[in-house]
């Protein structure tokens, strides 16, 4: 294996003996051209022979983003949940608006970034500007794909590696007191589906964990439930699948409370299967379901729930989520030890609950001080 530089006009260039193609017999040469010193393409030169020698080196090729990224959704889609998948085609939509043309192997994060901020303030493919967190997501399939490229010696670098997707602004997120979460439970004590208000407000759950809890999953005597699947939409599909991520999974214990909402619901839930008789579908088994049995659909619970909120004139929450964070909220306050908090709402880490109730650091702060100051000085300091 044998290179030299070259000079041709006033820039510098390199070419590299590869050896002989065994398919054709041919001799294979790798060139470039274009450097403004001969230093620069020595360099250039060396870091070339270096991954020939350790067997990195990538071949040259003219696909385009826009080619790569659909073979690669195609072979990574069937790893991914069915909500997954319809969001990964919709950021490799998005992806192929802005740099689809572009040859993979040409792709700069310089580039990238420029499409990261049309995105943000000029518009993405509908015309409109997008959330920080929308590029942000759309930044984490692109650095996926191109990972993979990277391990599959089909681009030198994964370019998305190096450029910074927009920062996501902070957003406190809105939660009620205890008097105002009795208030609403309150209000909406005679819906069928009080139940499904009660387990977000004293489990924290999410609303598709909730929507997805069967009867076999609940335990009413030892008082505990399992989160094994979930209830989700994709296109307005309803979509029963795993849980969201291992951690999701997981076994929670429940209040006596809310074990004797479950108990009521199902008694109500047993009439109606009674009323529906044959029309009943009991291959769900859900523990929250329409009149036939059959799953309820999340969104026009979340419909309702601001309808709701509407009418009981407190302060307003996002939607049914929000329920979550005020359970968090309350818990985190009440002394509840962070990683059993993350561990209930199947967090991945308990970095990520401290990270996300960023907001009560400063009561749990001054909590902190007061109890070893009357540990150090007694109750009277």
């Amino acid at each position: 294996m044998r290179g030299h530089v070259h000079k041709r006009g006033s820039t510098w260039g390199y070419v590299v003996d590869v050896g002989r193609d065994p398919a054709t017999g041919k001799r294979k040469q790798r060139t470039k051209s274009g450097f403004r010193t001969r230093s620069g393409a020595e360099d250039a030169l060396t870091e070339v022979l270096n991954e020939i020698r350790s067997g990195t080196v990538v071949a040259p090729s003219s696909v385009t983003l826009e080619e790569y990224l659909t073979e690669w959704l195609t072979t990574v889609r069937p790893q991914l949940r069915e909500t997954t998948s319809a969001s990964y085609v919709v950021a490799v939509q998005r992806i192929c608006w802005g740099l689809g043309a572009r040859k993979l192997q040409a792709l700069t994060a310089v580039e990238v970034e420029r499409f990261y901020a049309r995105m943000v303030n000029e518009g993405g493919p509908a015309g409109r500007p997008l959330a920080a967190k929308t590029v942000r997501n759309t930044h984490i399939v692109l650095h996926r794909a191109l990972a993979d490229a990277e391990r599959l010696r089909l681009v030198m670098r994964n370019v998305a590696h190096l450029a910074r997707p927009p920062a996501v602004p902070h957003v406190e997120r809105a939660t009620w007191t205890a008097d105002e979460l009795a208030a609403f439970l309150e209000h909406v004590s005679g819906d069928r589906l009080f139940a499904a208000y009660v387990l977000l407000a004293t489990t924290g759950m999410r609303r598709g964990e909730v929507f997805g809890l069967r009867w076999r999953d609940v335990d009413l005597s030892t008082r505990r439930a399992s989160v094994t699947q979930t209830l989700t939409t994709v296109n307005d599909k309803l979509v029963l699948g795993p849980t969201k991520t291992n951690r999701s999974r997981r076994t929670i214990s429940l209040d006596p409370t809310t074990i004797e909402v479950l108990r009521a619901h199902r008694v109500v839930q047993d009439q109606e299967r009674a009323v529906a008789g044959e029309a009943w579908d009991p291959s769900y088994d859900l523990v929250l379901c329409d009149g036939t049995g059959r799953p309820e659909h999340p969104d026009r619970f979340s419909r309702q729930f601001q309808r709701y909120v509407k009418a009981t004139e407190l302060p307003p929450l996002r939607g049914p989520h929000n329920l979550r964070h005020t359970w968090a909220t309350h818990a985190l306050r009440a002394g509840v030890h962070p990683k059993v908090v993350s561990d209930r709402l199947g967090h991945a880490t308990i970095a990520v609950t401290i990270d996300t109730y960023s907001h009560v650091a400063p009561s749990l702060d001054a909590a902190a001080a007061d109890t070893v100051a009357t540990d150090i000085f007694g109750s009277s300091a």
